[in-house]
């Protein structure tokens, strides 16, 4: 033998007798190993590993030639991987690149058979077809074993004919190439075989076509197909063929793969597969198998897997066949966290390198440990251990790992909950009729609920529901599984018939789609989390209602209660929306509204935990508003620029009013916006449909308003007000900014300048909204006719008061009642106008807070006025803020906080005059 390269020998001496197979390759092929040596094709990292198939016309020889291909490749592949030249996922890959040539090499010698006596398939417009040949498993996820089955399903694009002289439909046609391709590649010969291939995964499973057309195949998968199917596919990969075409079937099947709603009822699946995997390895005796046993390589696909499932409909970078770089997203996306990720990832690379060397013995399928010493002595060796002791002691600890999450992931939540048996069934009698009245009330009793009819009428109610007589009996299990949750989780409640009566009417309204109510028998503690947000909010329980995709929300307490600001959620919607193609304006439209409302829960959960002072609360809530602005404002500009061009030498900008130019938004709170452009009024956009500026600027705020306002799937993202505007109404939609400063300096009225005092830029161009800034500036600072001001400030006052005080008897309204929120308002507002031009910090700020304290810094208020006025202000703002989270208008008994409405009352009158309203009584 000539000499081999130093690196080889030395390897060589280091692997001897690890793989009988290599040793029988080598030495069987003494002169192509050396070859292999000295074109460095065994330890160069860089050499390619996996050479092109051979292509023999002859079957026998071509037969011999693929299988030889196959042996020498896999030599190469067992060789490197032993010697340590290759990392795992380099294995791996040349494994699976060795299967995609043999089986494209065994295609294209089929296609080339079945040719010669029926011509090539041709659609009805003439052009040829090809087979379309899905990896399925480890080969669809490149994560193939060393010695593995090949799971394969097989398609066509449509039907067609052969065009030779026996012709053939498709179906007959393609059946042919597939059956030839299956023997060709699994017949064994006097050279072996090349792969053990697996058909029963198509749909039918071996009683189906062994080939079928797209449209049948999407027919079967949305008629007929089950859960399981949903887990193969996930690791479907286009591997021969019409590699188009099976691109083309994988996005058709993605919506039945992927659902486009969290589908928690993946957990049972998943548990029910494993619990028939379990009962196969208790009755086979295969504990110490390590793909199927206990901590085994299945439990880490399980756990990745079930991810997929639940969330790759809506986390698109999760839909991926391959397992370790899902496992990363995985952590990205708070899924996992990142000690069980580094756990199941260094878990999986021990596991699948051992699997690789017991399969390199004699490469034979297997993923049974050993049983003699000697076969133990050299997989221990094989896997870089002196002794089977200490690769044992480290393999049971990898597998206590895996299992340990696996159980973190997929525990039982019954079992989780505790709760007595007894109870359990006597609930679930409860719920289907099964108790009399007596043993009903007491029971429910037993849980806290004090009006009992009440909530046993809420369960009828849900039972007559047309919604829950429709479902399915797995539906109908999971909401038996369900009640006793629900009782249980009720009587940890503070308030038992609060918490489910409120909890009972999300359950109402989601009766009918069993994957929420999975959710919550999954997760316990989502069900006690949204109990307990429900007895604290009826907004809140009227949100999740509406939009029960907001029940994901519940899952991490950690995110909950803890509202992203400004530069999270602008870096978190920017991800949500760039995961969606731009020209899909429906789906990002709902993206933006599933995102506002997620935030705004969360926003909720930490204010109803008192976690947050009303000032931060409302502080998120207008940042949250402004992101989303921000976000509709480029999604309408990306639709304009396509459409029409972009405009020459001209800017947009969005102006908020109201409560979120005061940064004192509310949850239900409108956004009051007026829309500004500079630029040439005759200028024109640059595209073939080009617009002038005033059009297209008036075109890209009805955008911007039809992406925030319009009513979806999704509900809505934010109501928008335009009434503020240069003559409101009858105003233009956008305003070029040299009008909007002649208006505002010679038609405006005084309560538009009122308005003007919360005016602040939001979004859209920072120089323009730098200009606003100056326009306003200069607008409130202007000198005023102080007894015409406050004439016009207390005549609309009066005005507003009579239209819009709901004040009845003794219950005051506590915005317009004298001596209300409005009034504080309004003095703020008439203190900014007045003082304006001799003070101007008080331009400064849009609030009324920082005006008022800016009053008296600058020596223009008392202090004790200030204190009073600012006092009262927040505690209004609380009242109304609790209300609101209650659904219901800010009243007040007329005996509660007397003193200081007359006290805010009487500064009215100091500063602005009686009002023409009756007085704080």
């Amino acid at each position: 033998m000539a000499q081999l390269p130093t690196a080889v020998e030395a390897a060589r001496e280091r692997i001897a007798g690890l793989s009988d197979f290599l040793d029988a390759w080598c030495a069987a092929n003494p002169e192509r190993f050396e070859t292999l040596a000295a074109d460095g094709r065994l330890d160069d990292p860089e050499a390619e590993i996996v050479a092109t198939a051979p292509a023999v016309d002859e079957p026998p020889d071509f037969q011999a030639a693929l299988r030889r291909y196959r042996d020498e490749t896999l030599a190469i592949i067992a060789w490197r991987d032993l010697a340590g030249v290759d990392a795992l996922e380099a294995t791996l890959a040349a494994l699976s690149t060795l299967a995609d040539r043999c089986i494209e090499a065994a295609l294209e010698h089929a296609e080339a058979r079945v040719a010669e006596r029926h011509g090539v398939l041709r659609d009805a417009d003439g052009r040829p077809q090809r087979l379309i040949v899905i990896g399925m498993g480890k080969l669809g996820g490149g994560e193939l074993n060393f010695s593995s089955d090949i799971d394969l399903i097989f398609g066509y694009r449509a039907p067609g004919e052969s065009d030779g002289e026996r012709a053939l439909d498709a179906d007959g046609y393609f059946k042919r190439v597939a059956r030839m391709l299956v023997q060709c590649l699994s017949e064994t010969t006097a050279e072996g075989f090349v792969y053990r291939v697996d058909t029963r995964l198509r749909p039918f499973g071996d009683s189906g076509a062994l080939v079928a057309s797209l449209a049948a195949m999407e027919n079967y998968y949305q008629s007929h197909g089950r859960e399981w199917e949903r887990y193969a596919w996930v690791k479907a990969r286009p591997v021969a063929g019409d590699i188009d075409g099976g691109e083309t079937l994988i996005d058709t099947l993605r919506p039945f793969v992927y659902r486009r709603y969290l589908d928690y009822g993946t957990f049972e699946s998943i548990r029910d597969m494993k619990a028939l995997i379990d009962r196969q390895v208790e009755r086979a005796e295969l504990q110490d198998n390590i793909k199927l046993g206990s901590g085994g390589i299945r439990e880490i696909e399980f756990i990745v897997q079930a991810f997929q499932l639940i969330r790759g409909g809506q986390e698109p970078a999760l839909q991926d066949s391959r397992l370790l770089p899902t496992l990363e997203r995985l952590v990205a996306g708070d899924h996992l966290p990142e000690h069980t990720a580094q756990e199941l990832r260094a878990a999986y690379y021990f596991l699948r390198r051992a699997e690789n060397r017991l399969q390199m013995v004699d490469d034979r399928q297997t993923h049974d440990l050993p049983e003699t010493d000697l076969e133990r002595s050299r997989l221990a060796r094989a896997m870089g251990y002196a002794d089977w002791e200490a690769f044992d002691a480290d393999l049971r600890s990898v597998r206590r790992d895996v299992h340990d999450a696996f159980e973190q992931v997929f525990v039982s939540p019954q079992a989780e909950a505790g709760e007595a048996e007894s109870d359990s069934e006597r609930l679930v009698a409860l719920w289907e009729g099964g108790l009399d009245d007596e043993s009903a009330r007491a029971l429910l009793a037993d849980y806290g609920i004090r009006d009992v009819d009440a909530v046993r009428h809420a369960l009828a109610e849900m039972q007559d529901q047309s919604l829950y007589r429709a479902l399915e009996d797995r539906g109908r299990r999971w909401i038996a599984r369900l009640i006793p949750l629900l009782f249980a989780a009720a009587a940890r409640a503070a308030d038992p018939d609060l918490a489910i009566t409120r909890t009972l009417s999300v359950l109402d309204a989601i009766v009918g789609r069993s994957t929420y109510m999975a959710l919550l028998v999954e997760h316990p503690a989502a069900l006690s989390t949204l109990m307990r947000l429900c007895a604290a909010s009826e907004w809140i329980t009227s949100r999740i209602r509406a939009q029960p995709a907001l029940l994901d929300s519940l899952l991490d307490p950690r995110q909950l209660y803890r509202p992203p600001r400004r530069g999270e959620l602008a870096a978190a919607l920017d991800e949500d929306l760039a995961a969606i193609d731009a020209d899909d304006v429906e789906h990002r439209m709902d993206a933006l509204r599933r995102f506002t409302q997620s935030a705004k829960l969360r926003i909720a959960a930490a204010d109803v935990s008192n976690s947050m002072p009303l000032m931060i609360v409302s502080d998120n809530l207008t940042e949250l508003a402004e992101v989303v602005l921000s976000g509709a404002l480029d999604m309408a500009r990306e639709q304009m620029f396509a459409r029409y061009g972009r405009p020459s030498d001209a800017a947009f900008t969005v102006i908020a009013y109201g409560k979120l130019g005061g940064l004192e938004l509310g949850y239900t709170s409108d956004l009051d916006l007026v829309f500004l452009y500079d630029g040439d009024i005759e200028g024109m956009t640059d595209g073939e449909r080009s617009l002038t500026h005033q059009a297209f600027f008036t075109r890209m705020a009805q955008r911007i308003i039809h992406i925030l306002s319009t009513q979806t799937t999704a509900g809505r993202a934010y109501e928008i007000d335009m009434r503020l505007r240069p003559s409101g109404k009858a105003g233009m939609m956008v305003s070029h900014v040299d009008a909007f400063a002649r208006y505002q300096r010679d038609q405006a009225w005084t309560w538009e300048h009122q308005a003007l005092v919360r005016a602040r830029f939001v979004a859209g161009n920072p120089e323009l909204g730098a200009r606003f800034a100056d326009i306003r500036r200069e607008v409130l600072a202007r000198e005023r006719d102080v007894a015409a001001l406050t004439e016009e400030v207390r005549h609309m006052r009066d005005r507003m008061r009579r239209a819009k005080d709901e004040t009845r008897g003794e219950h005051l309204d506590v915005k317009q009642m004298p001596g209300g929120l409005i009034d504080i308002e309004f003095m703020a507002q008439f203190a900014a106008l007045r003082h304006g031009p001799d003070c101007p910090e008080l331009l400064l700020f849009t609030d009324a807070i920082r005006i008022l304290e800016t009053l008296e810094s600058a020596g223009l208020a008392a202090y004790e006025d200030i204190r009073t006025l600012t006092r009262a202000y927040r505690y209004y703002r609380k009242r109304i803020h609790a209300d609101s989270l209650q659904q219901q208008r800010a009243m007040m008994p007329a005996a509660e906080y007397v003193e200081q409405r007359r006290a805010v009352a009487a500064l009215w009158d100091d500063w602005i005059g009686p009002a023409g309203a009756d007085a704080a009584s």
